[in-house]
């Protein structure tokens, strides 16, 4: 099925949605294990795909559920063979590759902890994350290779790194180990709510927190999954997205579910850019994806009318990490046929919120309303749950509208029992994102808690101008940041990328700013429009495809700061 799903009437869809919501039910095993249900369960059909991988340079290779399932029994009788044992933390440094999902496989099997670690972190980042963790075993490739290698000694717990495809100084070769290494191994029991993933959050301020995620939040997710997927799996699916496995919304919200499912996931190692999107959707014959909202602006851009030029199959769009907005909602219609459906979550507690097209109509903007089994609500300082249309921040409980518990959330932060403590308002935890609920019971996002900032005494949310701004034809992506004003306490400032090709001068300069300011302004509230506007080359982004507009804010302050 391919296209955008005909729009049924309000009623009905409301109806649809009060349906699913209020009749669904959470089913969790006594006994749960992400590898078994992810793989092992598959593996007796020895043509069933797990993973099509591709790089840059144009190599691929395929892997069956049964190769995965035979590789992982190997790096599990290596990893029991160096001492590693259940609790223990293995760090995962790689990129979207088959290995990477070998090695998922086999912790989870061994009753460890997977620890994901981002190919782009620094030798600081990196440091960090093992030393707090106490990793005793670490995997990586020649993306990693030296960052790792210049902070090893710095890791007492680390004892053993396996190099895959690289030359590492005193670790084990992948290849070599896992040819030696028997087939034969016994799963280690586990239950739904043993630990299975260790993935450190980037907050806005301190040190990284440790979430641990326990088996059950695979089951947790699948509602949402199921639903932004529009109804996956159909036959054929086949599922891509350049979001980093190592991240939540590349582990959680693709590799692990489209596996769960016995679907073939697309692993791409390379750099992201619309002409690799669109050529590997039209390679692999992709039906669902989970694209970040910048992914689809730059997409947009590069491409007006996508299907004029790319055979697409592409029957469902997930998007998540920032508002889509209507510019980008609109061309997902209109040039790719499919409506995107918007979804909200955090490491703690994923896929909580969002849409499903097909199901119950999508809002432009909106980041939908509770996937079934999460009990969702936008609550106030005190904890207590905010009137319709009042801005708050948005919480889930710790039970479903039936009192089971909700399998999604995370057991705790690593070491860090204040900061779990602090996440909690009783039964509702936070996720420090504001939003408003609508009298349809959509959410509508209004940033990060620290991003949300006043200007002249009018409180300011930057996602609203931002998605006007990259209405402008002018512009690829824009962040809106308070900069610090002696009479006003702030003025709107926004940071623009413009598209290439545009004219630059000091005077095109000032004519597409006073361009840009008269578009936001005639299209927004009077006090929202930009009164100072700086074109820069790219935007601060983290690794998930985030604005970091913290960075450009601490900026602002720091040019407003006198110097001494």
């Amino acid at each position: 099925m391919t296209g955008a799903a005909p729009r049924a009437s309000h009623n009905a869809s409301h109806n649809e949605y009060d349906r699913l919501y209020n009749e669904f039910r959470w089913h969790v095993p006594a006994n749960l294990n992400i590898a078994e249900v992810c793989c092992r369960r598959w593996a007796d059909d020895k043509a069933r795909i797990a993973v099509h991988f591709e790089d840059e340079a144009g190599h691929t290779a395929t892997l069956t559920y049964a190769a995965l399932q035979e590789q992982a029994d190997r790096l599990s009788n290596v990893l029991l063979g160096l001492g590693a044992k259940r609790g223990d933390r293995i760090a995962i440094v790689l990129p979207q590759r088959t290995e990477t999902a070998v090695a998922h496989m086999a912790c989870y099997q061994i009753g460890a902890v997977a620890m994901p670690l981002s190919i782009l972190f620094g030798p600081d980042a990196l440091e960090y994350r093992l030393q707090n963790s106490d990793a005793v075993v670490a995997i990586v490739d020649q993306a990693g290779q030296a960052n790792l290698a210049e902070i090893r000694a710095q890791c007492p717990a680390l004892r053993h790194v396996i190099a895959v495809n690289c030359d590492f100084d005193g670790a084990l070769d992948w290849h070599a180990e896992l040819t030696k290494a028997s087939t034969d191994f016994t799963p280690v029991p586990t239950g739904p709510r043993d630990p299975a993933v260790l993935i450190y959050t980037s907050g806005t301020t301190g040190a990284p927190k440790g979430a641990l995620i326990p088996h059950s939040a695979i089951i947790g997710n699948l509602t949402g999954f199921v639903a932004s997927q529009n109804w996956f799996p159909q036959e054929g699916d086949v599922f891509w997205s350049p979001a980093d496995w190592a991240w939540t919304g590349g582990l959680m919200d693709a590799l692990l579910p489209t596996l769960y499912f016995g679907m073939p996931i697309v692993g791409y190692r390379g750099r992201f850019s619309a002409d690799t999107a669109f050529q590997l959707m039209e390679k692999y014959g992709i039906t669902n994806t989970f694209l970040f909202p910048t992914a689809l602006k730059m997409m947009m851009k590069a491409y007006p009318e996508p299907r004029r030029k790319f055979k697409l199959k592409l029957r469902a769009i997930m998007s998540a990490g920032e508002a889509v907005g209507d510019a980008v909602f609109n061309w997902c219609e209109s040039a790719l046929g499919v409506t995107p459906n918007e979804m909200f979550g955090q490491t703690e507690m994923n896929y909580i919120v969002g849409n499903s097209a097909q199901r119950w109509p999508a809002k432009p903007g909106s980041m939908g309303r509770p996937y079934p089994g999460h009990r969702v609500a936008v609550i106030d300082d005190d904890g207590n749950v905010a009137p319709q249309g009042q801005v708050g921040e948005v919480a889930l409980n710790r039970t479903d509208i039936h009192g089971d518990p909700d399998p999604i959330f995370f057991l705790e932060y690593w070491k860090n029992p204040e900061a779990t403590r602090n996440k909690y308002s009783g039964d509702w935890c936070r996720t420090g994102d504001l939003a408003l609920a609508d009298e349809d019971g959509y959410l509508w996002y209004q940033g990060r808690a620290d991003d949300m900032f006043k200007a002249a005494g009018y409180r300011i949310g930057p996602s609203e101008i931002e998605n006007c701004l990259v209405k402008h034809p002018a512009v690829i992506n824009a962040a809106v940041v308070p900069k610090p004003d002696p009479e006003r306490g702030n003025v709107v400032k926004a940071f623009v990328v413009l598209t290439p090709g545009t004219e630059r001068s000091p005077e095109a300069d000032a004519q597409l700013t006073a361009d840009l300011q008269a578009h936001v302004r005639g299209k927004l509230a009077p006090y929202e429009y930009p009164k100072e506007i700086e074109f820069i080359d790219e935007l601060p982004m983290t690794t998930t495809g985030k604005v970091q507009r913290r960075v450009l804010r601490l900026m602002e302050q720091e040019r407003a700061t006198p110097k001494a």
